[in-house]
């Protein structure tokens, strides 16, 4: 008898528990930054198809970031342009652009780093209370004795010194803990390269692609950049992109195409 009351009693607990947990769910919102200046559309078929798919095709690339905001908690995913960058600097900074919410930089508790390329990481140095997310690959690249051309190590000094903490990221990360924001691998466009998957109420899930892919025709015909690090970890990565998009019903946002920048409402408004 003392074990069926044990057991009811643990069983219970663990369903009110669970609607505890479930009433008390961080609500999660998720908003888009400038973080670069767009330049003239671009001739896409040398250098962003290997396999030159797309002749004539000029396309508008813009530069984004997001801030993800988890019950009293933010994170950011990428950091665009430095200020200092010739012709593509943001005409505001990340720091300036969340001063319009209240927000200060010691109050970002994540950093997401989707890849090591400077329009990426540029802005990173302005959150140095911030806990570094990044793939192992990446890290290795940007802490080498001789970083490679591109890797945009600079900014990561602080990180780099051990003064600000960094969480190298070798597998899948869930942010929260609470399986709402999600840090995917998907390596090809760099070794270590990352994507984002954000779980909405309202909106749904939402899949950032970083440079995964650059442009919709690429991530729909699975094309690959001749640049990109490694071909069949980029084909690879973008299958799984689709597989997750189509499982979850999500909306795909790819950063550099400028016809998903209206996916997410202007800032300072959130998806919800």
């Amino acid at each position: 008898m003392n074990r069926m009351l044990t057991g009811f009693a643990l069983g219970a607990g663990l369903f009110i528990g669970g609607l505890a947990t479930a009433a008390h769910a961080a609500e999660v919102t998720l908003a888009r930054l400038d973080c670069g200046t767009p330049q003239d559309p671009v001739a896409v078929n040398d250098r962003f198809s290997d396999t030159y798919a797309f002749p004539g095709l000029k396309l508008q690339f813009v530069f984004s970031c997001y801030v993800i905001k988890h019950g009293d908690e933010y994170m950011l995913w990428d950091t665009g342009h430095s200020m200092a960058a010739p012709n593509v600097a943001p005409k505001v900074s990340v720091v300036d652009q969340l001063a319009k919410i209240d927000v200060k930089p010691d109050q970002i508790k994540y950093v997401g780093i989707s890849h090591y390329h400077a329009d990426h990481t540029g802005q990173v140095d302005s959150f140095p209370k911030a806990t570094l997310l990044i793939g192992a690959r990446e890290w290795e690249a940007i802490t080498s004795p001789k970083p490679a051309q591109g890797v945009n190590f600079k900014p990561f000094e602080g990180w780099i010194k051990g003064d600000n903490k960094v969480e190298v990221q070798p597998i899948d990360k869930d942010v929260f803990g609470d399986g709402s924001v999600i840090v995917l691998r998907t390596p090809g466009h760099t070794p270590g390269h990352s994507s984002l998957l954000v779980k909405l109420a309202q909106m749904g899930p939402v899949l950032i692609t970083g440079d995964a892919a650059h442009f919709h025709e690429n991530y729909d015909t699975d094309g690959v950049p001749a640049f990109n690090f490694d071909r069949a970890q980029t084909v690879a990565s973008i299958e799984r992109m689709k597989k997750i998009g189509a499982n979850l019903k999500a909306t795909i946002i790819i950063q550099h195409d400028a016809r998903d920048v209206e996916k997410l409402p202007a800032f300072p408004a959130f998806a919800k």
